[in-house]
């Protein structure tokens, strides 16, 4: 199923440097097409740099994390996942000078809420928030739409959390070497947890990020899954795939030991991006309110109609008609 998904066709990536790539020119476009609004004088250190967003996203990355495992209910992990592919996602096409952060955060979970099914009510979903929860209702709804838009409607997420289960199944089934396999869960939910704090899952597939887990897991309980995946999981696949795989483990395991501590500078970032955030986006700002009072809602709805969903009904002969797509005209 994942490789036809959308979240394979679309949103995998080569390298890390890909990403860099996107995000390099996210910055630069949001830069060029504000440099107008800069104060006199502000010169170039008024906008964030490339590194400053990635900090700042790392920065409200790591609270998404600790939003889900406070929620109340509590989250199951695949919502957690999903939550974190749409916060990481958005923000490859999107600068944190346009979108703050904290707005697309709430807005990302509640989304995955909605698409994994985890029924919570809004009232109930707000009663996690911490401040005004009227005004945090307003930013969810009003951002909602936007999120699934910049998405590009794919909200399917295959998360490595099944991959994880049926490799433990499998151990215990084929592997008589390995004992106590379900020891191994609270390190491989650590592991997951920092994961999803890199990039790895843009860059390799769940059933990989779910293998490096349980490897590394069995190692930190003095385990060793070298035979398993070498002779039950790929012998028949020859030595390309096995080493493949290999290089995969290991590239996500040292993208894990790698993650950075938070940036110490990390309120000054914050602080010189409420000065140089899109107003018009900024829930706070006459701007932003300005621009709500301006646009109906009805034409608001019609902005995130995707082409492709609808089109003139051309075999009728009245342009005016417009008939919603099936899935398979499109």
């Amino acid at each position: 199923m994942f490789p036809k998904s959308s979240q394979a066709q679309f949103w995998m990536f080569e390298t890390e440097a890909d990403l860099s790539v996107l995000r390099a020119k996210t910055n630069a476009t949001y830069v060029n097409s504000h440099q107008q609004d800069s104060p006199a004088g502000a010169g170039e250190g008024h906008f964030l740099a490339e590194q400053d967003e990635v900090d700042v996203v790392f920065y409200f990355s790591v609270k998404l994390g600790e939003f889900c495992d406070k929620f109340k209910p509590p989250m199951p992990n695949y919502v957690k996942g999903t939550s974190f592919h749409y916060f990481k996602r958005f923000y490859l096409h999107n600068s944190v000078m346009d979108y703050h952060p904290k707005e697309i955060l709430v807005t990302a979970v509640y989304l995955a809420c909605k698409t994994e099914e985890f029924n919570v009510s809004m009232q109930q979903f707000i009663a996690n928030v911490q401040g005004n929860q009227e005004r945090a209702t307003k930013i969810i709804l009003n951002n909602e739409l936007l999120l699934m838009q910049e998405l590009r409607f794919h909200l399917t997420i295959h998360n490595p959390f099944r991959a994880v289960e049926g490799l433990l199944i499998d151990i215990k089934t084929r592997c008589d070497s390995v004992h106590s396999v379900d020891s191994f869960r609270p390190e491989i939910q650590s592991f997951l947890d920092s994961v999803f704090l890199t990039d790895a899952c843009m860059i390799y597939a769940p059933s990989q990020v779910a293998l490096a887990a349980v490897i590394h897991s069995a190692s930190r309980q003095k385990q060793n899954l070298d035979s398993y995946v070498t002779e039950s999981l790929f012998g028949e696949q020859g030595e390309k795939a096995i080493l493949h795989i290999i290089t995969c483990v290991r590239n996500i395991r040292v993208m894990v030991k790698n993650i950075p501590d938070p940036t110490p500078n990390i309120k000054t970032l914050c602080t010189r991006l409420e000065q140089c955030r899109n107003q018009e986006n900024n829930p706070d700002s006459q701007a932003y309110k300005r621009k709500m009072e301006l646009v109906d809602e009805d034409d608001l709805l019609q902005d995130y109609i995707p082409s492709k969903m609808a089109r003139l009904d051309s075999d009728s002969g009245d342009s005016s008609g417009v008939r919603a797509l099936s899935p398979r005209d499109a």
